[in-house]
């Protein structure tokens, strides 16, 4: 392995009591506690003790089901959230460094409310919001809002729209986060003046899918533009992540297809400034020994009626082997990696405070925070105001 990769990143996304589903059933598991604030606080401020990167927080628009295209009958999974944007402004004032990105089902929200709800979570953490962006094909989530069909499964066309409606709603918030200068608000008492209109902007931004005239009504966030990431599994949501997205998180099993995953992101990559940051996904169950996490991930499929159905590589095993996997997978060209907690909080602690120590060991994971934005933390620039004059 070679000594010179650079220190990698590292993130987690929290959902329920774990990404296992038998997970709220664990002994260690706070099932009750699940739609409490003091629950999701306890989650993050953990995570910002391990001096992750970020967390992202699951969210949909219906009950979380086995089945793809629609709600299931099973009375023994956690069903239900919290709203994540919500979630994340609650815990953003008892953080100081950990950027907080929730998940937002862009095909059925509009860009304007959510470019002001994310901004409003830049102000409140102080420059460490983002947003996952998701998009919706399941026929059940159309239902709540009677505004447009559900596209047939079978239909390449009316899926790929999906997608290329999700880059332009990312472009409208792009645009509204810049409506506002930097400098729009003068706030000077002597003369009455509060803000400068002409460093307001209307973006006029008008395609197949929106019509915002805009500006937004909140000022420029800290960022100037609130990270934006996306999940992806195959070529359609790879190129959202090329040409619209900060940050993506992939799915690939191994150095091999990981690689040619973050290649195709690359290829695609159409906007000026920064190639977006490409993390690995996957399921841990971290513990003492690798015995002990096999026999839990067995007890909990056990539990669950046979092994869940998984959308990125499942782990079980030492931290310490788990920092090996990462090393070897980071050479596929990843610059970090999403790690989903098989059970919270028990797995989210075996990476604080067991994966995390060992990889600053190796001096692959950084000591302390060296930012105080998220866009600092990614090695992101802050972006220039498009409107703003030259």
């Amino acid at each position: 392995m070679p000594d010179t990769l650079p220190s990698m990143h590292l993130a987690v996304t929290l959902d329920g009591a774990g990404w296992h589903p038998a997970a709220w059933r664990e002994p260690t598991a706070r099932p009750a506690d699940l739609f409490t604030a003091r629950y999701w606080a306890d989650l993050v401020t953990e995570a910002e003790r391990g001096r992750l990167d970020l967390v992202t927080i699951e969210d949909s628009l219906g009950p979380q089901s086995t089945h793809p295209a629609g709600p299931d009958d099973r009375t023994d999974r956690v069903r239900g959230r919290l709203d994540a944007v919500l979630i994340a402004s609650r815990v953003a004032p008892l953080t100081s460094h950990i950027g907080l990105v929730p998940s937002v089902v862009v095909t059925h929200t509009e860009p304007f409310h959510i470019a002001k709800a994310i901004a409003t979570l830049d102000f409140v953490s102080g420059g460490r919001a983002g947003v996952q962006v998701r998009v919706s094909a399941r026929p059940d989530e159309a239902a709540h809002f009677g505004r447009r069909r559900p596209p047939d499964p079978g239909d390449a066309g009316a899926v790929r729209d999906l997608f290329d409606e999700a880059a332009d709603y990312v472009e409208v918030l792009r645009r509204l986060w810049d409506s506002w200068e930097d400098d729009a608000e003068i706030r000077d008492v002597a003369t009455g003046r509060f803000v400068d209109r002409d460093r307001l902007h209307h973006i006029d931004f008008t395609g197949r899918w929106f019509s915002v005239k805009g500006p937004s009504i909140t000022p420029r966030p800290p960022q100037g533009q609130p990270v934006v990431a996306a999940l992806a599994h195959g070529s359609l949501s790879y190129r959202l992540i090329g040409r619209s997205a900060d940050l993506g998180f992939v799915t690939a099993d191994g150095p091999g297809p990981a690689r040619a995953v973050v290649a195709e992101i690359r290829a695609a990559a159409g906007r000026a400034g920064e190639t977006p940051h490409v993390f690995g996904d996957l399921i841990v169950f971290l513990d003492a020994t690798a015995a002990r996490a096999r026999a839990r991930r067995a007890r909990l499929d056990e539990l669950a009626g046979g092994p869940p159905a998984a959308d990125a590589a499942v782990f079980a095993g030492t931290p310490a082997e788990l920092a090996d996997l990462l090393q070897e997978w980071q050479e596929a060209g990843l610059t970090g990696f999403r790690l989903r907690p098989a059970c919270l909080p028990y797995d989210l602690e075996q990476v604080t405070r067991g994966l995390v120590p060992e990889l600053s060991r190796r001096g692959a994971f950084r000591r302390t925070y060296p930012a105080g934005t998220l866009r600092g933390l990614l090695g992101l620039s802050r972006p220039a105001n498009r409107y703003a004059a030259a």
